[in-house]
């Protein structure tokens, strides 16, 4: 079975938070949580939030053991650009993109639906 968490509208470039996600793509979620806790980034912090929320749901919502817990696949997609502007010398105006993100992780325990203990 798979569970699912996304932060939509993450404030972090996606280029950025890609470097991070690709620490952790096909780990499982123990050692996964020990690389986002010992990397120093604002984008780490914010992908343990939802690789968290994404176990909260497998536990809770489809009772799969969270020792069973694998990332099947995470993602970083580009949200929407706040354009800010700065004025500048000489009466020009610099336009500054604050660019955001969408972050996805799918956890899974190799398991089927139709599987019994």
């Amino acid at each position: 079975m798979e569970a699912y968490a996304i932060h939509k509208g993450a404030i972090i470039k996606p280029r950025l938070a890609r470097m991070t996600m690709d620490l952790v793509r096909g780990k499982d979620v123990e050692s996964a949580r020990n690389i986002l806790e010992t990397t120093n980034t604002k984008a780490s912090r914010m992908i343990l939030k939802v690789l968290n929320s994404a176990v909260a749901n497998a536990v809770n919502n489809n009772g799969m053991d969270e020792s069973d817990l694998v990332i099947k696949e995470c993602f970083v997609n580009p949200g929407r650009v706040l354009k800010r502007i700065q004025f500048a010398s000489r009466g020009n105006v610099d336009r500054h993109d604050k660019r955001t993100s969408h972050i996805k992780i799918v956890v899974t325990d190799n398991k089927m639906e139709g599987d019994a203990k």
